[in-house]
């Protein structure tokens, strides 16, 4: 590398931020002191230059944009989604109203499996953990009076994925907006269902073509749409070390490319569209180098590997949310501290969009006050803090350099475990992941019991005959009674000769080689449910049984 190619790097980095667009703010310190966008040492030698470089410029260690937080704050996106649609369409008009950027669907248990509300699996949890959405009616209330053309709408939905978004298709139809319109992300992460959160239907090969057709499906229809949320949120959350959540992360994120190539799918049409989801967890310096060495472990395979072209493909984008494990029942009111520093540790790791958490998810779902709490929690770190005036305020800091290049290292050791049993796929078959996780969990919870780690209000400053007082949100069993109702309703005032027609062309679709995103949407439109989909898919694909691991 020669000095003027690193010249020449610093000269293209200060004509893209002089030439960006910035938010209309004032970046100086509190006291008044002026500060720079960025700042690196006097002397930017090939080092440097390979490992961290600028930002929005190859590895993208430091940062996806050029100017990051100067020029537009990361969208802030809070989980939300419980009882009925019609219930959840007002928490997400009044988390807009509160100042949020973005919304994010959670989803109920029997939506999240593939089961309408009257199936004798979802007894008991209609509406419980999230919205129950079975039908296109249900997805025109849950998006009732909000443009899906102005507001960028992520989904927590994997084994079903294909069916949610054929109905937020339909929606998007119904409202006039066009496809290339839409903006939002489908998680649609099936090999992280299998790895930790165990929330698939269908086997993992023909899951695979399930999201490939999709892939395929949204390059050409839905260009900025993010068709998949690579996500290692719940690896974590199942007890991977950060490490781990790392390495099993990409792992499943280089096989959906490889997918996507051996379908015939260019790689530079797909992959721009790809953003992964990652945990926030306590050890503050910990996470943020992981999310620093995730931006340029991508960036080099997509690079050099997969031959990607476009700058766009090397991107790592990812949303963050705070760690719900690391939540307690015990003092819940110390949860919003927690969930400060993880959004935190987030945003110096440079996310493009963020989830905190409420003091009360370990209670129940959040209510509206601890909702409230959270999403401002986000504002006081936008606008009180400073972190925002700064490109990557830690980057050069020799413990956040060294923790990137030992996350890197450790990831790649991962990666060499894996291609040994075959890659992924065969991983999961063998219960690889299973048991990596299940040790860490394991090692953790020793070190909780021995009181070698510390949990506040827990296993140490403990408050003894704790009541708890804050306000806890209540799903009433009404909620199931009356999406049964609604579902009843809607079967009894459909054109059923359609439904039927249209579901079994799913079949033939599964069945052939055709794409089976179109089909799918013709049901949905037609009115078909999600159990009635899925039944239609299973006649053809299967259903799962994992490896027992111990």
């Amino acid at each position: 590398m020669s000095k003027k190619q690193i010249e020449d790097a610093r000269r293209r980095w200060e004509e893209e931020a002089n030439n960006a667009r910035l938010r209309d703010y004032n970046f100086d310190t509190l006291s008044g002191k002026s500060l720079d966008m960025l700042y690196g040492p006097e002397n930017e030698d090939e080092e440097y230059f390979n490992n961290l470089g600028y930002p929005g410029q190859y590895p993208y260690t430091r940062g996806v944009h050029p100017t990051m937080y100067r020029g537009r704050l990361w969208t802030m996106r809070q989980f939300s989604g419980f009882a009925t649609p019609s219930e959840t369409n007002q928490r997400y008009r009044f988390l807009l109203s509160q100042g949020q950027t973005g919304l994010s669907v959670a989803y109920d248990m029997p939506t999240l499996m593939g089961y309408d509300p009257d199936h004798p699996f979802s007894a008991g949890e209609v509406g419980k953990c999230g919205v129950s959405v079975a039908s296109l009616k249900d997805m025109e209330i849950l998006f009732d009076r909000i443009d899906l053309g102005e507001i960028s709408v992520s989904q927590t939905i994997n084994g079903p994925a294909v069916i949610l978004l054929a109905f937020y298709i339909a929606v998007a139809d119904q409202q006039g907006v066009p496809l290339e319109k839409l903006r939002g992300t489908l998680q649609n992460d099936i090999l992280k269902e299998f790895i930790a959160q165990k929330e698939w239907i269908f086997p993992p090969v023909p899951s695979m073509r399930v999201i490939t057709d999709m892939m395929a499906f949204c390059t050409e229809n839905l260009p900025q749409f993010n068709t998949i949320s690579i996500s290692g949120y719940h690896i974590r959350e199942a007890g991977s070390t950060a490490a781990q959540e790392l390495a099993f992360t990409l792992a499943d994120g280089f096989t959906y490319v490889e997918h996507a190539l051996q379908a015939g799918q260019d790689v530079d049409s797909f992959a721009p569209r790809l953003s992964f989801f990652f945990n926030s967890h306590l050890d503050f310096f910990e996470e943020i180098a992981k999310f620093r060495a995730a931006r340029r472990i991508w960036a080099k395979r997509m690079r050099e590997k997969y031959g990607a072209k476009d700058p766009r493909s090397w991107k790592l984008r990812f949303h963050t949310q705070t760690a719900g494990c690391s939540l307690t029942a015990q003092q819940p009111e110390i949860n919003i501290a927690r969930t400060g520093f993880q959004g935190l540790a987030a945003v110096l790791g440079g996310t493009q969009s963020l989830h905190t958490n409420s003091m009360d998810e370990t209670l129940a779902l959040p209510s509206e006050k601890a909702a409230q709490i959270a999403l401002r929690t986000q504002q006081l770190i936008a606008f009180e803090t400073g972190v925002t005036n700064v490109a990557d305020p830690l980057g050069g800091s020799w413990f956040v350099e060294n923790l990137t290049d030992r996350m890197e290292a450790e990831a790649e050791r991962y990666f060499a475990e894996i291609d040994e049993i075959g890659g992924v796929i065969p991983a999961i078959e063998a219960g690889y992941f299973q048991r990596e996780i299940a040790h860490a969990a394991s090692e953790y919870q020793r070190k909780i019991d021995a009181k070698r780690r510390i949990v506040v209000g827990v296993n140490e400053f403990v408050k003894e005959n704790e009541e708890i007082e804050i306000p806890i949100l209540e799903i009433g069993r009404e909620t199931e009674a009356n999406q049964c109702r609604a579902l009843a309703d809607l079967q009894n005032n459909r054109d059923q000769q359609v439904v039927d027609q249209a579901l079994s062309s799913i079949s033939a679709a599964c069945a052939g080689s055709e794409n089976i995103m179109p089909p799918i949407i013709a049901a949905a439109k037609a009115y078909a449910t999600l159990g009635e989909i899925v039944a239609a898919m299973k006649s053809v694909f299967g259903e799962w049984q994992e490896t027992t691991v111990f």
